[in-house]
């Protein structure tokens, strides 16, 4: 017999050799009474699906669709049944699910002969999908040689998963079926449909938007935010993997392969440098408007998008506009630490808006954008307070101010100054490629590993502790950043489609580092798992003023 630990309760019962996941939880269940529906579970701080059989003494923590973890499977397990769904009723059609967008997945649907998706053709769908969950398919995984698998999609057309599987180095590959279509995701399903009761799929803009479980509330619908600048965005990012030619982690890895890294990475900074030039004009442009002069960028993006560098490289062109850009953070501007707000465990909430003397900090903007000399405070962070030492700023008539912080775009920051005289800007690394058509990266992941890395580089912090920190980071995003997103002027994607293969290099090594027995195993396990469908390349040829320096080292602004 088994002993099977709930870490749910930390109750220890003894099982068959061979229990599934869901004989462990069956028997459970009464005692822990969870408040929503179990979709996954975590066996010795590694992602599992419900069918996962144990023959070993284990250690099993049951999931709902609030943890990461349990609504990634629960968002695998619907992109499945919408897969399903299309392909059953639009025989030789295509379906690509891009990337999180409105609190829902936009999803690409291309008909076979290339006609427009109909509002009937939408509903058709959904009538389907409700069928599949009806009917409780069950999700089968199937195991088999690398070589099987590929066979399997070859003959089925799937040629973005062909080239997934005969480039990354593994001997075996997991695929699911779902009644007798097929298809290949990188993590666990839930065991069967009929888990799926809380979705929606409705038209938007020229494709699909997939609607998912509220992370807080799994039993209702994530309320739908519009966000036109982030589709734009994306849609640019669509435009730039046709330039590019790589749209997926197999596109990345054959042109690896064939010798063309060198010349990926220069297209892929090129593409970036181009889009700040671009910036640059529009400002340069807005500066010399007789009736609304733009005297103040104001640059936001959630953690790890790039930020600092970006501003570096956006003032440089503003250089060669023949502007003279005056840059300063928010940072300086915090209160001092004995009356910065408290998170609920009292510890301080450094991510508040009401942690910055937002009065103090528009009081010297409007009086510097008047021609006025200022004297700009500095924050001591060791004694946690703002200091006056002297530094005096003044703008000159080919002056602009480049302010970048977390709360650069909230109104709150600079309400009295006029919005005519503000160029806003939301920076994000909006992941440029996907794993395969139906397996995205989330942008997130991308943004997890450069903070890892640069956090590990800087000595700040290991793996574990940047892990660890990171629901809380993301939770301060979703509150102070990600709802002023749309009122930016422009956008700008940090991500390049060369980025995993790079940061896999640097990685693999800091995530081995942290240890089997912590929570935060599963995270880097996950983390490992998909960078390793990235070829490895050397970071040598990325230019001193990439973005990507700025994690990885080896930049040659002064930060």
């Amino acid at each position: 017999m088994l002993q099977i630990r709930c870490k749910n309760n930390g109750v220890t019962k003894s099982f068959p050799e061979g229990a599934s996941l869901l004989d462990v939880y069956q028997e459970f269940a009464e005692d822990l009474r969870m408040e929503f529906p179990v979709i996954s579970a975590k066996v010795n701080n590694t992602s599992q699906g419900l069918k996962f059989r144990l023959f070993q003494n284990r250690d099993v923590e049951f999931l709902d669709a609030r943890s990461g973890s349990g609504h990634r499977v629960y968002v695998r397990s619907l992109c499945f049944v919408l897969y399903k769904a299309a392909t059953d009723l639009f025989p030789g059609s295509k379906l690509f699910i891009e990337h999180p967008l409105s609190r829902g997945y936009y999803c690409n649907f291309k008909k076979r002969g290339g006609e427009a998706l109909s509002e009937p053709d939408v509903q058709r769908i959904c009538e389907r999908m409700q069928e599949i969950i009806r009917l409780d398919m069950p999700f089968r995984r199937f195991e088999a040689t690398t070589e099987e698998a590929v066979r399997v999609f070859t003959e089925r057309g799937f040629t973005d998963k062909v080239k997934l599987f005969e480039t990354s180095g593994q001997i075996y590959t997991d695929y699911y079926m779902l009644g007798d279509t097929v298809d290949y995701y990188y993590g666990p399903l839930v065991p069967s449909a009929g888990y799926l009761q809380v979705w929606g799929l409705e038209h938007y803009q020229d494709g699909l938007l997939l609607r998912v479980p509220d992370k807080e509330n799994p039993m209702q619908l994530a309320p739908k935010v519009e966000q036109p600048r982030t589709y734009a965005m994306f849609a640019e990012k669509v435009r730039w993997d046709i330039i590019m030619r790589l749209s997926n982690a197999g596109d990345v890895n054959k042109a690896i392969l064939k010798g063309h890294a060198s010349e990926l990475i220069q297209v892929s900074e090129a593409l970036q440098e181009k889009k700040i030039v671009k910036i640059a004009e529009e400002i340069e442009q807005r500066f010399y408007d007789h009736e609304h002069p733009v005297r103040l960028v104001l640059v936001t993006g959630p953690s790890s998008s790039g930020k600092t560098t970006f501003c570096k490289r956006l003032s440089v062109q503003l250089m060669a506009c023949g502007l003279r850009p005056m840059s300063f953070s928010t940072d300086d501007y915090f209160v001092n630490r004995v009356d910065t707000p408290r998170l609920p465990d009292g510890s301080y909430d450094f991510d508040n808006i009401r942690a910055v003397d937002c009065e103090l900090l528009e009081d010297h903007l409007t009086r510097l954008m008047a021609g006025e000399r200022v004297e700009v405070p500095e924050y001591n962070f060791t004694t946690g307070k703002r200091e006056f030492n002297g530094k005096r700023l003044r703008m000159q008539n080919d002056s602009i101010l480049i302010i970048e912080g977390i709360h650069a775009l909230n109104p709150l920051l600079t309400e009295r100054i006029a919005d005519s005289m503000k160029f806003r800007i939301f920076i994000s690394a909006l992941t440029n490629v996907s794993l395969d058509d139906h397996n995205w990266i989330p942008t997130q992941d991308n943004r997890l590993l450069r903070r890892i890395i640069r956090d590990y580089n800087k000595g700040a912090f290991t793996a574990q502790q940047t892990i660890s920190q990171w629901k809380n980071v993301c939770d301060a995003e979703e509150r102070w950043i990600l709802p002023f997103q749309e009122n930016a002027d422009v956008m700008f994607n940090s991500a390049l489609n060369i980025e995993f293969a790079v940061l896999r290099t640097h990685a693999e090594i800091i995530l081995a580092s942290v240890p089997r027995n912590c929570p935060e195993y599963s995270e880097a396990h996950r983390l490992l798992k998909f960078i390793h469908y990235f070829i490895p390349i050397s970071d040598k040829e990325i230019p001193p003023t990439s973005i990507m320096r700025e994690f990885v080292g080896g930049s040659s602004f002064k930060y």
